[in-house]
């Protein structure tokens, strides 16, 4: 069967990209074109076909949330609640990231609890495998690794974070440059880098890359290249082996969508403010305009407790400059492994920031609601307030929380409401689209 990006150079327009085209309000052709050109994705998956999403050129920035246990915390009913949340709070996919407990289990009950396109990251089961078969992580068996990705497909993965761009060029810049002040911060990555080390081979994900993606057309699921280099602390962003990752990632979407399979590519972590655009005008130069999920990116190294702040900052500059698609942060970050409040806070953070990116990458079409609340908050119109925000129970609650004498104010000002007064004085000069 073909894949969308196949289908879409057939001059087919599947049902997949006339749901995005509608959600998007964009014309179906410029979706199926920019599907085939590799400009957009889709994440999906014939096994269990999941709410089409589009993620590329010319469409909104788009959300992922991150779940999973740890070895210190398994909870599978925490596990779902929290994917349910995230999908509730507005999330547009999900990552089941697992590496404690009964992985098959908890990646399929997060899946049947969502409608959201889930994806995963098979390193980790497949080095959880390995040392739990072998007692050492480092023995693992690459037919294991394909299998793994294999029956993760079938399971319904829309997309894949599979770290292809890690080869044994890209660790020898690594140890020529020195090292790194933050090290390395991918658990995918590290633990690819550690067996390559023991082994004294290739990647056999980048040594073999047409049977990964061999296996992902099968199912139709996008390939995303995971950023196993990333850097984890903003003096390392933009080194040697990051960008070395990065061309080596560029280099294997362009040849991916040669093959027929959609292709994402993956960005840094941690990237001080006036790196952003620079980073995604290379990637965008260099993969030919594939679309580009970023990882955050957090702007400062300093904020435990506020990362889910750092990278709305960094989301937002990422979102204007052309980032495709967002992966939240919480205030657990650094700390410990997120609750259902965390991911609910990670989710409308990151949803704020990719509003105010797409307000500017797209200002022709992505200021009017701005105005719309404007005008509504000079007249003081509570209801039309909320019907705007992005998050109007939240604001319905506070006000609430917060009740004024004069329902028409807030508790802000009262008496001395700036809007009342103002509107009281200049209301006989209100003009055309300002009424």
């Amino acid at each position: 069967m073909s894949t969308q990006i196949e289908l879409a150079r057939q001059g087919v327009v599947t049902p997949q990209m006339a749901t995005v085209a509608q959600t998007e309000q964009v014309a179906e052709e410029d979706v199926r074109r920019l599907v085939a050109e590799g400009k957009i994705v889709i994440p999906w998956n014939r096994q269990r076909q999941p709410r089409p999403v589009g993620i590329g050129k010319g469409l909104r920035t788009k959300v992922n949330a991150s779940i999973g246990t740890s070895s210190d915390i398994v909870d599978y009913a925490a596990e779902i609640a929290k994917a349910k949340a995230a999908q509730n709070a507005g999330a547009d996919t999900l990552m089941e990231l697992s590496v404690g407990g009964d992985l098959d289990r908890v990646r399929r009950e997060v899946i049947a609890a969502v409608d959201l396109p889930v994806g995963n990251v098979p390193l980790y089961q497949a080095f959880c495998e390995a040392a739990r078969r072998y007692g050492d992580p480092n023995k693992l068996d690459e037919e294991l690794l394909f299998d793994l990705i294999e029956q993760q497909c079938a399971d319904g993965m829309a997309f894949m974070a599979i770290h292809c761009g890690i080869n044994l060029y890209t660790i020898e810049r690594l140890r020529k440059q020195g090292y790194r002040y933050g090290g390395l911060v991918s658990k995918g990555g590290v633990s690819m880098v550690a067996w390559m080390i023991a082994n004294n081979r290739e990647n056999p994900l980048y040594e073999k890359f047409d049977r990964v993606v061999e296996i992902l057309k099968k199912y139709d699921t996008v390939l995303s290249l995971g950023n196993g280099l990333r850097a984890g602390a903003i003096h390392d962003s933009s080194d040697r082996a990051m960008m070395q990752e990065l061309i080596i990632n560029c280099e294997l979407a362009e040849l991916g969508r040669e093959m027929g399979c959609q292709m994402l590519v993956e960005g840094p972590g941690h990237v001080p403010l006036d790196e952003v655009e620079g980073n995604i005008r290379m990637q965008k130069r260099m993969s030919g305009d594939a679309p580009y999920y970023m990882l955050g990116p957090i702007a400062t190294d300093v904020a435990p407790g506020y990362d889910h702040i750092t990278a709305a900052i960094g989301a937002a500059q990422s979102s204007r400059y052309g980032a495709d698609l967002i992966c939240y942060i919480t205030p657990a970050e650094h700390l410990a492994l997120p609750n259902e409040q965390d991911v609910i806070e990670g989710v409308k953070a990151a949803k704020v920031a990719a509003y105010i990116g797409d307000m500017n990458k797209y200002p022709e079409r992505g200021r009017e609601r701005d105005k719309l609340m404007s005008k509504a908050r000079r007249d003081l119109d509570w209801n039309r307030q909320f019907e705007l925000a992005l998050f109007p129970d939240d604001a319905r609650a506070i006000r609430a929380s917060r009740t004024p004498e004069d329902e028409q104010t807030c508790t802000m000002c009262g008496d001395f409401c700036a809007s009342r007064g103002a509107g009281e004085l200049f209301r006989a000069d209100l003009k055309g689209d300002k009424i």
